[in-house]
């Protein structure tokens, strides 16, 4: 199984979109074979560590995982979060 967890920091203007960034990440759940599980959120404690956004994932193995980045429901998604984001970092392991 794989884990990909990606957090967010949202560009100042687009702050107000962040309840729908995370509908948008639900709306690929079930649409990407190997995917087991989503889950995305809205950082409520707004620390001066935090992000804005956090999505986590899981895959059955690599090939999913692998394939998720071109993923046809995936694609709009991330364009989307490139034009939105100011930064982000991720965590991709095995367990």
């Amino acid at each position: 199984m794989i884990r990909h967890i990606v957090m967010f920091k949202i560009k100042d203007e687009c702050k107000a979109e962040i309840p729908q960034l995370v509908e948008a990440f639900y709306g690929m759940k079930g649409r990407i074979e190997g995917m087991t599980d989503l889950e995305a959120g809205a950082d409520f404690l707004h620390s001066g560590r935090s992000y804005d956004l956090a999505l986590t994932t899981v895959f059955t193995d690599r090939k999913y995982f692998d394939a998720y980045a071109d993923h046809p429901v995936h694609r709009p998604v991330k364009a989307h979060m490139h034009e939105v984001m100011e930064s982000s970092v991720a965590c991709d392991f095995e367990f």
